[in-house]
């Protein structure tokens, strides 16, 4: 393998050689199922990382990218399983628990979003992504306060970490602090943050 490489092709062709040298390096298969999504080819790059697997059955984070591809095709179940896997494999790897809060999230399972997110930050207490999934099943929760504080603290060190904003608008909201909750969506919204339209509908006969 190179040192450096002009463009990705040259990267995935001179991965694939070297697959053809030693079919059996799970590095290499793992290598080349990252440089395949990096060009969005999820049917390759699910190949590759199920190669990994076949050449090293406790590949962390080859399940863990599995369970991506999943998510990517709507597959909550396949991507909570993979995450599982990853888990299993490397109880003390925050990304799988993450992973797993994330979808518990999406299922309307806060409590079982909790406990995954508390793993992930347990293992990695900067964790943004974490961070950002336990304040939202805080919220679901009813408890406020502690989500607040949860997305106050990515703030502090992630001022341009959107979804914090939109937890805290959230927040506001139930509060019935409509000034505050249309101030933190809209900094969510100049983020880039993909809001709710029903939440933008609530409060936009509150803006002036």
């Amino acid at each position: 393998m190179k040192a450096s490489y002009n463009d990705i092709d040259e990267y995935i062709a001179d991965l694939r050689a070297a697959i053809e040298q030693n079919t059996e390096c799970a590095n290499h298969h793992y290598n080349l199922g990252v440089a395949l999504l990096s060009k969005r080819d999820f049917e390759g790059a699910e190949a590759s990382f199920l190669e990994t697997l076949r050449n090293s059955n406790r590949f962390a984070e080859a399940y863990v990218q599995l369970g991506g591809i999943c998510l990517h095709r709507g597959d909550m179940d396949g991507c909570l399983r993979y995450n599982q896997e990853a888990a299993q494999c490397r109880a003390k790897f925050p990304v799988p628990w993450a992973n797993m809060a994330f979808v518990h999230l999406q299922r309307g399972e806060a409590e079982e979003a909790l406990k995954c997110a508390k793993k992930a930050l347990k293992w990695d207490p900067e964790f943004v992504q974490a961070q950002a999934t336990y304040a939202s099943a805080l919220y679901m929760l009813g408890e406020l306060d502690e989500s607040e504080k949860v997305s106050m603290k990515s703030i502090a060190k992630y001022p341009s970490f959107a979804p914090a904003y939109n937890n805290l608008a959230l927040v506001a909201l139930e509060r019935g602090d409509h000034a505050d909750a249309i101030r933190n969506v809209d900094k969510a919204i100049e983020l880039g943050f993909d809001v709710d339209p029903n939440f933008l509908e609530e409060l936009a006969p509150y803006r002036q």
